[in-house]
């Protein structure tokens, strides 16, 4: 008899719409939590300058006219805002729906 229970708790047997809900929720954030934890696994380590001082390469850029100005492309920095801004809005949509349902 507890082997059919078990097997029936297993399956799903039993649970109105509200339990697979929730079923469906929790097996969503944890996908959300491994993926999350192979990001930071996988993410390269950020090595830190030397404690040694290095010569400046051109001086102070803010008094020099011909300073590069802006180093680097202005539109992948924009690029990665709209994206995060994005992503926190998504995030917190689906934060709502799981919070309503409970």
């Amino acid at each position: 008899m507890a082997g059919r229970a078990r097997r029936a708790a297993a399956s799903g047997a039993g649970r109105g719409a509200g339990g697979r809900r929730i079923a469906r929720d929790v097996a969503i954030a944890s996908a959300v939590a491994v993926a999350l934890v192979a990001l930071v696994a996988l993410s390269t380590v950020a090595l830190a300058a030397g404690p040694s001082p290095t010569p400046a390469g051109g001086g102070d850029v803010r008094t020099n006219p011909t300073a590069p100005g802006l180093v680097g492309d202005p539109r992948v920095a924009i690029l990665g805002v709209v994206l995060v801004g994005i992503l926190a809005v998504a995030l917190t949509l689906v934060a709502t729906r799981i919070a309503e349902r409970r």
